[in-house]
């Protein structure tokens, strides 16, 4: 693992991991009808919110919060099952935060920076000397405890994580332009002509929605936003800008701290927000060599791990014979004379004889049908595939039927399926 220092460094011990995991998750489709971004499933056995909570455990950092807003249940489920083992006799915390309308009956959680202030109670009860907030919808690894120990020896009021983008894509994120010293001059949230890096025209430097504050300014600063009226009582929209202007803001460029196994060659960092991008993202881990190294024992993501059955294949004659190639097969399978090719199954999938499939995302709890052909697709957590249903080949057809993106990725609910036999 390449890592300038010791994962578990002392500042981390003095922090905590306040992750904002409420997001819509609305370009992701039908795929976040049901369920909050952070709680979609990813990598065969995942979901979104491990990395960020996997980076604090693996940091050294044992209290935790995740503040939850919209379609939180299977999100507050999976927390439940899987990040339930911080224990309070060694000091360590876990709290799940939904918006509950306890500063007033009328409020939710107005923007990020509410989501934090209406919590203060809860995190002074703890007393961090720090905090760190992270967003709940990316697929990365970072050793959090650089960043603290930038912030401390910088003098810094708040510390931004920050990657190199495409200046294209860069109007989806806060925009910086950092001089000396790591020293944040200027900060604007989602520009519709987004300033590109000196030297580098096609390339813009965006906050990863990654902070980390002294906890008591941190109150300051928050409380200040409450009261004025004319804040949308957001990180990126309000808080950043003012600190920028008024305070201290320093950089931290991702490299610093992002890990890496042996295996990976770059930083690897993805926002999945799109249909085409998650499933490209996932596709990418049937790589022989992935750029994601989900192997890698010194930094394990950490997950709820289901109690399954081992997978299975079965039936071995030409045609109908169980197997599966550059795939990833989660507990629980069962591949009976099918054959996969490229894809990842996630737990419990079945697939029944002469089904094919070839890059595919298949979720929970799939059932596929005998003669079923599948390509480019993504199925949603327990759909029931009918038998001979062909995806993939007919792009009009495919459109009638799914949600079919412009590189011909279809997303397929049990809706879907069920107006197709109806």
């Amino acid at each position: 693992m390449i890592s300038a220092t010791p994962a578990a460094g002392p500042l981390a011990r003095q922090a905590m991991a306040y992750v904002l995991a409420g997001g819509r998750g609305t370009r992701l489709m039908e795929l976040t009808d049901t369920r909050a971004k952070p709680a979609v499933y990813f990598g065969g056995k995942l979901r979104i919110i491990d990395f960020a909570l996997s980076n604090a455990l693996n940091s050294g950092i044992r209290r935790m919060a995740v503040a939850t807003q919209y379609k939180a249940h299977s999100l507050i489920r999976h927390l439940q099952r899987g990040w339930n083992f911080f224990r309070p006799e060694r000091n360590e915390s876990f709290d799940i935060l939904p918006a509950s309308q306890r500063v007033s009956e009328d409020q939710w959680y107005l923007g990020t920076a509410d989501a934090v202030y209406q919590n203060i109670d809860i995190i002074e009860s703890y007393d961090p000397k720090y905090m760190v907030l992270l967003a709940g919808d990316h697929i990365y690894k970072m050793d959090y405890e650089q960043m603290l120990q930038q912030h401390v020896a910088q003098g810094a009021d708040v510390t931004i994580a920050c990657l190199e983008v495409p200046r294209a894509e860069a109007s989806g994120f806060g925009v910086m332009h950092v001089g000396e010293n790591d020293r944040v001059l200027s900060f604007d949230e989602k520009p519709a002509n987004p300033a590109a890096m000196p030297g580098r025209p096609d390339s813009s430097l965006a906050s990863m929605g990654i902070y980390v504050f002294e906890t008591r300014f941190l109150f300051d600063v928050l409380r200040r936003d409450a009261a004025d009226p004319g804040s949308s009582h957001d990180f990126g929209k309000d808080i950043i800008p003012y600190l920028v202007k008024h305070g201290v803001a320093v950089a931290h460029p991702f490299a610093r701290s992002c890990v890496r196994s042996i295996a990976e060659v770059q930083p690897y960092w993805r926002d999945v927000g799109t249909l085409e991008a998650y499933f490209a993202a996932n596709i990418d881990l049937t790589d022989v060599v992935p750029s994601l190294d989900l192997y890698d024992q010194d930094w394990p993501i950490w997950t709820y791990g289901e109690m399954t059955a081992p997978a299975k294949f079965v039936h071995d004659v030409d045609g109908r014979r169980g197997s599966a190639v550059s795939s990833l097969i989660a507990g629980g399978c069962i591949v009976s004379g099918a054959a996969v090719r490229r894809s990842l199954l996630f737990t419990n999938v079945h697939l029944h004889s002469w089904a094919s499939l070839e890059e595919a995302v298949i979720l929970p709890a799939v059932d596929v049908g005998q003669g079923a052909k599948l390509s480019r697709v993504v199925v949603d957590r327990g759909v029931r595939i009918p038998a001979g249903l062909v995806v993939g080949e007919d792009p009009v057809l495919d459109a009638s039927r799914f949600r079919r993106t412009e590189s011909g990725v279809c997303l397929i609910t049990q809706k879907m399926i069920d107006r197709i036999a109806g």
